[in-house]
């Protein structure tokens, strides 16, 4: 197997909803069982310039949130000038992203990297849809929460999923250097990796 592959690192965090539910030992056992290693792991109270600095939302980002939030808003009969207060998508998108903002640096994170084969992919596959409600059981977001943008725009504020995935290779090792230091990355061999991945 190539060394690249083996050696792949995706971010990990556990969002304030996990912590506040005691659930971050959850996450890690899904990783972990799935044959994953933790390579870094911390708990922080990231302030909202650094929430900011790790999304790097662009405006095609913020109209797809805002048209993702019109088109559920939508399809249940809400109008979204009523329950929003404008129906401009990308207005729509930087109010969702502040909420993002508000509630990611109003409570404790754990940020963990984990490393394996096709880390980035699997950890999307493990963590399960952006959306719970449309996420698969046996996920993390589809076995611990039922919300959904919808219930998020009543009530003014981010889709409560539990955790944050990094969504490529490109973007996890642009995360992972935002929130760790080399220093706070280790390299050791689990027992099983031989069995595995060898």
């Amino acid at each position: 197997m190539s060394h690249k592959i083996q050696k792949e690192q995706t971010l990990i965090l556990a969002k304030p909803d996990a912590l506040q539910r005691g659930i971050v030992g959850e996450i890690i056992k899904r990783f972990e069982t799935r044959g994953f290693k933790v390579v870094g792991i911390k708990m922080v109270k990231p302030s909202a310039e650094h929430i900011k600095k790790h999304y790097l939302a662009t405006k095609e980002q913020l109209e797809g949130m805002g048209n993702k939030s019109l088109e559920n808003l939508r399809q249940l009969g809400l109008d979204a000038m009523k329950i929003l207060g404008t129906d401009n998508v990308l207005e729509i998108g930087k109010m969702i992203n502040n909420w993002n903002f508000e509630f990611l640096s109003s409570s404790p994170v754990v940020a963990m990297i984990f490393e394996g084969p096709h880390a980035v992919e699997m950890g999307r596959k493990i963590v399960g849809n952006t959306l719970p409600f449309k996420a698969d059981i046996g996920t993390i977001r589809g076995d611990f929460s039922v919300d959904s943008s919808t219930l998020g725009n009543f009530n003014k504020r981010p889709i409560r999923n539990i955790v944050h995935a990094s969504g490529s290779v490109s973007e996890a090792k642009r995360e992972i250097g935002h929130w760790f230091s080399s220093k706070e990355i280790f390299q050791y061999k689990r027992v099983d990796e031989s069995v595995m991945f060898d």
